[in-house]
């Protein structure tokens, strides 16, 4: 299971996507782990994220990226820097 990373998205693929329609999800520096039900589709507005899937290696994110977690996956999120992000579950 791979998480999908694209910088610095244009605007137009962004608005094509209806990314600021989306609902915010704001959190402070933290560690913690998580598990995707369902695909996640996000856009980082702010913040600095390492996201490790167990048994993965290391990603790391943040302002300005637009990221698929694929369904299935469990990992551990170590927020660096407070994240506001726009996310959409399929």
């Amino acid at each position: 299971m791979e998480i999908k990373i694209e910088r610095q998205p244009r605007e137009e693929h962004l608005n094509e996507l209806g990314v600021f329609k989306w609902e915010v999800w704001k959190k402070e520096v933290s560690k913690f782990p998580w598990t995707y039900d369902s695909q996640e589709t996000c856009y980082f507005l702010e913040g600095d994220v390492v996201v490790t899937p167990d048994g993965g290696q290391p990603v790391q994110m943040g302002k300005g990226d637009l990221v698929i977690f694929p369904a299935g996956m469990s990992c551990t999120w170590e927020i660096t820097k407070d994240v506001k992000k726009h996310y959409y579950f399929d």
